[in-house]
């Protein structure tokens, strides 16, 4: 984890959460799948007027219960009581009985009038003999309330079928208007202004879109009794309004390395104009360079701090007011410059950023290889050793930070490639080798397909040992979390690889006096047609990397 010293905010540690239960009551028709949601009191104390799904917090009581409902084999003593809640919950705030009696009959309309919402419930319903149908309950997610709230939540979402003969009544104290929606009419009513949701309901109600009938559904979450994703988003501010972002996201991580508390401090929009802080010791700026192969632009860091000067990783092209913006965020005292690779939205700002900056800092790297195409021609000042150590140390005695950057070989985007390694913050700056949002381009004869995979498990041995949290890409936000989400990234980016190295065998082998350009198209039919053209490079280091291993065999 970055050293708590180089932090932007004050640390501070987020409100403690309350367990409540919340269930999504389903329902079939001849349009789709439907769910039951309810209106929240306009003075209530948390989300006043938002239509939410019914549910409320876990009481002390609702585990002492367990003996009055059914329970699958595969369900834990947490998700019984949860089930129990959601159950308790639903009849308290909408009357919708979830309980079966001794004969397996769903509870009655009598039923539900002569058991009172404000007394003991589960004491009511066995004295009736009613059973909770807590078996029928199933986990569809959990939400973990925003770090930033004053009140927050852990909430298990449950999904259950509404009973059949049963009409939900809201309470009118906590819950209002009762309405049965299709998730893609919610979320166009919500999208139209007239149907308030917060981020979980919408989030969820577009999970609910890939299911078209409540067994499907019951289906997905019977497979492992455990949630299909569990969330505590982040927040920062994009196009000038605050927005979160899941874990999944390409934002999370950059949230959680700028502000780990929750803060919403963070500015998301990508700009070319000035440096955005990461850390006190390091800043990334963005060349105007964007376009299909460079995203949002090439990202340029720099790492140090007043006191100890500053390296610069990939100045990228010979951008003239780029260059001019770095060098004054670093207040001309850059004392190296590394090129991660020769590409040349990397490393054409080099030589002309070395000219700006006092005393002609040495341009270190690795030179680019014969097989290299003609405008990625690199050679510098010095050539680095895997495992080097690149050291920034403060003049002054009482200045003791220190900035260690360890460089590690990476080829596979490029045969001179590599990422540094900043030791006491667990960043791995990692070049284009790993990217936010995209698969890095493999283009043969410089690119080499085994040896990026490679380079991948050398990345992800690197992070557990370390260990190393956040990856900082060449293009993107950063990446990763507090907890093992930069390996997890490492992971999903090699199983891509090797699921799109399986499609190109599977081709080849169906087509065996095919083309690369005949096997494109069933290779990478998820693909935009336009990027073909681009994906055909990483085609061909598959194909090269397929035939390599079969002469080995």
């Amino acid at each position: 984890m970055p050293r708590s010293s180089q932090l932007l905010h004050p640390a501070r540690a987020p409100v403690s959460t309350r367990l409540a239960a919340t269930v999504l009551l389903l329902r079939d028709t001849p349009l789709g799948l439907e769910v039951l949601m309810t209106r929240r009191s306009a003075t209530a104390s948390f989300v006043p007027g938002a239509y939410v799904f019914p549910g409320g917090g876990v009481d002390a009581a609702d585990a002492q219960c367990h003996s009055l409902a059914s329970r699958r084999a595969t369900q834990s003593d947490e998700h019984l009581t949860h089930a129990i809640a959601a159950i308790r919950e639903s009849f308290e705030e909408l009357g919708v009985l979830l309980a079966r009696h001794a004969d397996g009959s769903w509870a009655t309309h009598y039923d539900i009038l002569a058991i009172d919402r404000q007394g003991d419930f589960a004491a009511q319903c066995a004295a009736r003999g009613l059973r909770m149908a807590a078996s029928e309950v199933f986990v569809l997610a959990r939400w973990i309330t925003d770090r930033d709230l004053a009140r927050r939540f852990d909430v298990p979402f449950l999904i259950a079928r509404m009973p059949p003969e049963q009409t939900p009544v809201a309470d009118e104290s906590e819950q209002f208007e009762p309405v049965w929606v299709r998730p893609s009419d919610a979320l166009a009513r919500h999208q139209a202004g007239t149907f308030f949701m917060i981020f979980p309901t919408i989030r969820t109600l577009e999970h609910l879109l890939a299911y078209s009938d409540v067994a499907a559904l019951l289906q997905a979450c019977a497979v492992t009794d455990e949630p299909l994703w569990t969330s505590c988003p982040r927040t920062g501010w994009l196009g000038g309004r605050e927005t979160r972002f899941m874990e999944h996201e390409s934002a999370f991580g950059e949230l959680a390395l700028v502000c780990p508390d929750g803060q919403i401090a963070h500015t998301l929009d990508w700009q070319s104009a000035s440096p955005v802080p990461l850390l006190k010791n390091v800043l990334r700026l963005t060349a105007p360079n964007p376009g299909v192969m460079t995203g949002p632009g090439t990202n340029s860091y720099l790492v140090g701090d007043p006191g100890t000067g500053y390296l610069a990783i990939d100045p990228g092209p010979a951008d003239p007011e780029h260059l001019a913006k770095l060098w004054r965020a670093a207040g001309g005292d850059i004392r190296l410059i590394v090129c991660t690779h020769s590409h040349p939205d990397h490393s054409p700002g080099a030589l002309p950023l070395q000219a700006m900056c006092q005393g002609a800092p040495p341009i270190l790297g690795l030179p680019s290889a014969a097989k290299s195409r003609a405008n990625s021609q690199f050679a510098p000042d010095r050539v680095l050793q895997n495992q080097e150590l690149l050291t920034l140390s403060g003049r002054a005695p009482e200045a003791n930070l220190t900035h260690t950057l360890q460089v590690i070989l990476t080829p596979g985007h490029a045969a001179n490639h590599l990422c540094l390694l900043l030791l006491e913050d667990g960043l791995l700056f990692s070049g284009d080798h790993i990217l936010n949002g995209s698969t890095t381009v493999i283009d043969p004869p410089d690119g080499d397909m085994t040896d990026y995979l490679n380079s991948l498990d050398l990345l992800s041995r690197v992070c557990t040992a370390t260990p190393v949290n956040f990856i900082l890409p060449a293009h993107g936000y950063v990446m990763g979390g507090p907890d093992d989400e930069a390996q997890a990234s490492i992971s999903r980016l090699k199983g891509h690889r090797l699921q799109r190295e399986a499609k190109v065998q599977q081709a080849m082998q169906a087509h065996p006096d095919g083309t690369p350009d005949d096997w494109l198209a069933q290779v990478y039919a998820d693909v935009p047609a336009r990027m073909w053209p681009v994906a055909k490079r990483s085609l061909l280091a598959h194909i090269a990397r397929i035939e390599a291993l079969g002469k080995s065999l």
